[in-house]
């Protein structure tokens, strides 16, 4: 069945609707009977194939008891959730920005990043991320916590029927200074390693070759299969999620100008094995 909307919001909100019932132990025909509607029905919208009224969302959230901030915003997503865009704009709107990421990244069949300075989180080692959490505004239990989400999130490059993911990365990722002494040699080595598998295709875009649009920012390229493709651009307190074919295609385009600018995959494994020392 193809969905009847598939715009960021949409999935959004059907991924926090699950996430809430299933944090609970809710089983989903519990929930739907006390609902009064079918357990197809409660599926159907949280898989995002059908967009529940934001009536049918209230009656949800208070059965299970959602109440405060996170009911506001997540009825606040049923309200937008027929609009092609969305932009988690705030620090209280991360979370969602996050289980949108999870939720492209799980149903995707490939994914195309391009990272100018620091280096895609799918091909993050462990010691990497941690280096980012430790300069970052966050609890101990809240970078332990980040970790593991992102260590997770690598599983699609790994699994039965992986991702087809292309990591378009720029030089000066190489180069910067993350961590103590080995944290980069071992990122170099893991980006290495895992190019050599059969659905990963990392390509180093060379430094000091003058402007392109590529410089304008870090974005990613989401594809499925019955789908339409959505682009997330990320910024300090705010991700953008784009889901209008003008908007994609100019994203693609860059995309194909920094494939012709980048190096060749063998070409971007021996600058990898240079870089490591």
């Amino acid at each position: 069945m193809k969905p009847t909307s598939s715009g960021p919001a949409a999935r959004t909100l059907a991924a926090s609707l699950r996430e809430e019932r299933e944090a609970r132990n809710v089983g989903l025909r519990r929930l739907a009977d006390k609902l009064g509607i079918l357990p197809q029905t409660l599926s159907l919208w949280e898989k995002g194939q059908r967009l529940p009224s934001v009536e049918d969302v209230s009656a949800i959230l208070a059965l299970l008891q959602v109440t405060g901030e996170k009911r506001d915003r997540i009825r606040t997503l049923a309200r937008h959730a027929r609009e092609p865009n969305w932009l988690a704009s705030s620090n209280a709107d991360l979370p969602f920005a996050l289980t949108t990421i999870l939720d492209l990244e799980s149903t995707a069949t490939a994914i195309t990043a391009w990272a100018p300075l620091v280096i895609p989180g799918l091909l993050q080692t462990p010691d990497y991320i941690r280096s980012i959490m430790d300069s970052s505004p966050v609890t101990v239990d809240q970078a332990d916590k980040r970790l593991r989400v992102r260590l997770g999130r690598q599983r699609i490059l790994t699994r039965h029927e992986p991702v087809r993911y292309t990591a378009l990365i720029g030089e000066r990722a190489l180069h910067e200074n993350f961590g103590g002494p080995g944290v980069m040699p071992d990122q170099i080595d893991h980006l290495a390693e895992m190019s050599e598998r059969a659905n990963i295709r990392v390509r180093i875009v060379p430094a000091a070759i003058g402007y392109h649009p590529g410089l304008i920012g870090p974005f990613e390229i989401y594809d499925f299969d019955q789908s339409p493709p959505i682009t997330a651009v990320e910024h300090v307190h705010s991700t953008a999620f784009l889901d209008e074919s003008e908007q994609i295609a100019g994203h693609r385009a860059v995309a194909k100008l920094l494939s012709g600018l980048a190096l060749s995959e063998e070409a971007t494994r021996t600058l990898l094995r240079e870089a490591a020392p």
